[in-house]
């Protein structure tokens, strides 16, 4: 029987010396992941959807998760349930999902649709970090939306903290990632405290090759160096029944190698996993009728297939923006996949993680419907490290790679279905409406 108080275990003191930090919209764990490699212990973390704690465990399993909403989440349970106890935090983040902002009347966090942006202010307030970041979608910088801004921004600092003013939207492409992301970051600090500096781009897209000749940075990854190396699926017939096979690799990119643990880059501090690199994971396989095969095969390079409107990847191009599709309580549709470049196929999970910048020990559920879920929803890995690492910078601290090499959690973590994740944490299974189709993969290594 697998237990949820292996998830409290202690860390070791070592990993106590690194400057701490909470996420508040945890999902499977993008930022935390990213906050991870530019140095910091995500000691705890908040999530309401049980899926998604089950497979943040796996990834992360020495430090805690709360299957909560922040609704109903204090500080001091936050405190006193985790390893953090009355030690300062350096910085809590979390990106509120947005669900239709209001801006009616006076009172604006009293409405029921800005509720969780209200309580994720509330919380920061409560545990008094020394920073904190705010994720969002580009759509809150626009229009009646900048007003939202500025109401935000108010509140924290009428309550002792200051907000960098000048705001920025920054696009995962300029941080290494083969993708074209555009997402919101508000940074903010204690008064008295530097606010710390956006991170300076350090790629640019390969598309802007010719319309920035003199741009000096590197061009970002392309999908070809993100997804080259990996297996070819159709070649594994184990894939249409589980998520995972021991598979034969090629040769990979210099980025590959980053994501395959072979060649770490120089700004990672994260702690390096056990796990196998042979076995290809999060990859099951997707049956598709000859029609759709023929009109995948016949769709250009950068173009639409007209008929399902999922993009064919590039391989000397980057990645459109990834989707999460809807929730279970929003019809459970799946999100336009992209076609793989050479492939008359659907991308796989795990091709989408590296698209994404998701190392590969980094595991999914082992549905196709829930893994895309948490990559597409997910802050790209590269981009939450780039902005975490100016708070680094900030605090006056120099990380160093840690040297422990941490296990990953229980494999049935990793096939829960929505009843089984919400007995395990205790939680009302109807927390998140359940999806009316069979979820759980009997095959998982």
């Amino acid at each position: 029987m697998l237990s949820s108080e292996s998830q409290s275990q202690s860390p070791d003191s070592k990993i106590l010396s690194r400057p701490i930090a909470v996420d508040l919209f945890a999902g499977a764990g993008g930022m935390t992941l990213g906050f991870e490699q530019a140095g910091f212990d995500v000691l705890a973390s908040v999530e309401i959807d049980p899926i998604h704690c089950a497979i943040h465990e796996f990834n992360f399993p020495v430090w805690k998760i709360f299957c909560k909403s922040v609704v109903d989440i204090t500080a001091q349970e936050i405190r006193s349930d985790s390893c953090i106890g009355d030690r300062e935090i350096d910085v809590v983040f979390g990106g509120p999902p947005c669900q239709g902002f209001s801006l009616i009347g006076k009172r604006i966090f009293d409405d029921p649709r800005n509720a969780l942006i209200s309580h994720y202010i509330k919380l920061v307030l409560e545990l008094k970090p020394k920073f904190f970041v705010l994720e969002n979608v580009k759509g809150m910088t626009v229009g009646k939306h900048k007003e939202f801004i500025s109401v935000i921004m108010n509140e924290f600092e009428e309550n002792g903290y200051q907000v960098r003013q000048e705001y920025k939207v920054l696009n995962a492409y300029e941080y290494g990632v083969p993708q074209n992301r555009e997402r919101l970051f508000l940074l903010g600090s204690r008064q008295g405290l530097e606010l710390p500096k956006y991170p300076k781009p350090i790629t640019k897209p390969v598309q802007s090759k010719k319309a920035s000749l003199n741009n000096p940075l590197p061009t970002s990854p392309t999908v070809w160096d993100a997804i080259g190396d990996l297996p070819e699926v159709e070649n594994y017939i184990e894939l249409f029944q589980q998520d995972w096979a021991i598979a034969n690799f090629g040769k990979p990119s210099h980025y590959g190698k980053q994501l395959r643990g072979f060649a770490p880059a120089n700004n990672d501090y994260s702690y390096p996993r056990q796990y196998d690199p042979r076995i290809l994971t999060s990859s099951l396989r997707t049956k598709h009728s000859l029609e759709s095969i023929k009109r995948f095969e016949a769709t250009p390079y950068g173009k639409t297939e007209p008929v399902s409107r999922f993009l064919k990847l590039d391989p000397e191009g980057i990645c459109n923006t990834l989707r999460a599709g809807t929730p279970s309580n929003r019809g459970a549709f799946t999100s336009p996949r992209p076609i793989h470049p050479f492939t008359p196929r659907c991308i796989t999970v795990r091709e989408a993680a590296r698209l994404h910048s998701y190392p590969d020990w980094f595991r999914f559920h082992t549905t196709k419907w829930h893994g895309f879920r948490q990559v597409g929803n997910s802050v790209p890995p590269l981009l939450a490290q780039a902005v975490a690492s100016e708070i680094i910078k900030t605090l006056g601290l120099v990380p160093e790679k840690p040297l422990i090499l941490q296990k990953l959690g229980n494999k049935n973590l990793l096939m829960f279905d929505m009843s089984e994740a919400a007995r395990y944490y205790g939680v009302d299974p109807h927390i998140i409406e359940p999806r009316n189709r069979g979820l759980k993969n009997e095959y998982v290594i």
